[in-house]
């Protein structure tokens, strides 16, 4: 079984309609898909798919493991596509044990599917970043904000320092070294990887093959979503420099999608987008996406340089075509009336209000880098 876990480290990026919308697309290829919304304390992933959400739920089973599991697992109206719940209602649920979450895992991975796809909640929270590490091809939505490709770096960083706690035992001398640095703090050893490793090599060979081993079978991919122009796609450029740099990690991109109303229409019709308006660009793209998923091999295997070059290079120019594709489309609605001047004038109105958004952000962040440099100077 694949297994596919969708996480974004922030919210509001489109996880969950990637999540959704991908389940739907692999259903439709002809693989028996089983979506499981792990979004515990804020699930709403039924409402992306139009299912009726049942009583049975991942919440009630964490408060009774005494449920049959398999009960949770229901069919939807879509062929070959099956759901699992959360729960937004229980309190805590989205704060397991340990006990509770490998349960879940267990459980989880004895479903009878081709795919599976998990669709996380937002953060790095240790059960979301447990559940991502359940593959080693899991999958970080960003959107181009710098919030939000910062949180999708950070949620890699945390990712990759879970599989080094993963692999060093408790008291070992790359355990030691590894506490060390974090209860000191974040400091620049502590964000530039390869240098750690060099010193968990030294002090313990042992570990650090180990964690090596685990490393290497750590692929996550990248899908940069609610692109407004071709040049937000050169984020991705900047979110994996930072992964190479100083995590020591290729991030191979899957794909853009751009910023699309009618997503919202699609909810509030309780459709998937793919089944609301197939053929729309935001529709193609996620088909795109899906193909590409399933070309790839099941198992993890080691990425060249050459791979992962390519499918960035690819990703720009898909930007690209899916721009003068939207912008085509844009201007088909115009003529035939469907799409007025006021509906156009709104749009760009909606657009210009997240535009500022992000300005205002950018400044913020400018703000706290400045007097954080000024604080190291003073030091």
């Amino acid at each position: 079984m694949r297994v596919i876990p969708i996480a974004s480290g922030k919210g509001g990026v489109g996880k969950s309609l990637a999540a959704a919308n991908l389940a739907v697309a692999f259903a439709q290829a002809g693989k028996r898909v089983v979506l499981a919304d792990l979004d515990l304390g804020a699930s709403n992933l039924h409402l992306i798919i139009g299912h009726q959400k049942p009583g049975a739920s991942i919440g009630a089973f964490l408060n009774n493991p005494k449920i049959d599991f398999s009960t949770l697992v229901a069919e939807t109206d879509i062929p070959k596509l099956r759901f699992i719940p959360g729960d937004a209602e229980i309190p805590g649920a989205a704060n397991l044990r340990s006990s509770q979450r490998n349960m879940l895992v267990r459980r989880l991975l004895s479903v009878d599917a081709d795919i599976l796809i998990l669709d996380l909640g937002a953060g790095t929270h240790q059960s979301i970043l447990d559940f991502f590490l359940m593959s080693g091809q899991g999958i970080i939505i960003s959107s181009p904000a710098v919030t939000a490709t910062l949180n999708a770096y950070v949620f890699l960083k945390n990712a990759v320092f879970r599989l080094m706690y993963n692999a060093f035992k408790r008291g070992s001398p790359a355990y030691d070294y590894l506490e060390q640095f974090r209860k000191e703090g974040s400091g620049p050893k502590m964000m530039y990887l390869p240098k750690m490793l060099l010193d968990i090599a030294d002090i313990d060979p042992d570990s650090y093959h180990k964690f090596k081993v685990s490393i290497e079978r750590f692929r996550p991919r990248l899908i940069l979503n609610m692109l407004d122009s071709p040049g937000d796609a050169e984020v991705a450029i900047k979110i994996r420099r930072s992964c190479e740099a100083y995590l020591g990690l290729k991030l191979e991109h899957l794909g853009v999608m751009y910023r699309d109303g009618i997503q919202d229409i699609s909810l509030s019709s309780r459709l998937p987008v793919l089944l609301y308006k197939p053929n729309a660009v935001l529709s193609q793209a996620i088909y795109r996406i899906a193909d590409k998923i399933l070309q790839m091999p099941e198992d993890p295997v080691s990425l060249s340089l050459v791979t992962v070059d390519g499918s960035y290079q690819e990703a720009a120019m898909e930007a690209e075509i899916d721009f003068e594709s939207k912008k085509e489309y844009v201007e088909e609605l115009l003529h035939s009336g469907v799409l007025s001047q006021g509906d156009l004038l709104e749009t760009v109105k909606t657009q210009q209000i997240e535009i500022n958004k992000i300005k205002k952000e950018n400044a913020f962040l400018k703000h706290k880098l400045s007097k954080a440099v000024n604080q190291g100077f003073k030091l």
